[in-house]
């Protein structure tokens, strides 16, 4: 894949806790199978340790996926370690909510805990 990097910003106020939000309604990526695209609203919040996200960079991170042929439940992991590698967040949470194809619903979740340097990962087949 050849992806748009992520650049971050220092974060001022390191060691006080705010939680940041985005929501990207025009995710575009290729069903592997199908050929045929599918659309997503993903949803990033986190929290900064001493980095943030900088939003235009984020916009073409997101945009560079609309050619890449891949499955909903690899995505949201390959944008989860992209964001931790890039901005190494106290925790983040990514949700994809996929549009309906073949009458079926799919919002995949996962997270990040720098506490427990573990991530978590969850999908629903109707949201």
């Amino acid at each position: 894949m050849n992806l748009h990097p992520l650049d971050t910003f220092p974060y001022e106020y390191a060691g006080r806790e705010i939680r940041i939000r985005f929501e990207l309604p025009e995710f575009t990526c290729v069903c592997p199978f199908s050929d045929f695209p599918d659309f997503a609203t993903f949803r990033i919040e986190y929290v900064p340790a001493e980095r943030c996200v900088e939003l235009k960079s984020l916009k073409l991170y997101i945009n560079s996926f609309r050619d890449v042929k891949i499955f909903h439940e690899h995505v949201v992991n390959v944008i989860l370690e992209d964001f931790v590698a890039a901005c190494d967040p106290v925790e983040v949470q990514i949700e994809g909510d996929f549009n309906v194809r073949g009458n079926v619903k799919t919002v995949v979740r996962a997270s990040y805990n720098k506490a427990d340097g573990k991530r978590q990962g969850q999908e629903a087949g109707s949201g």
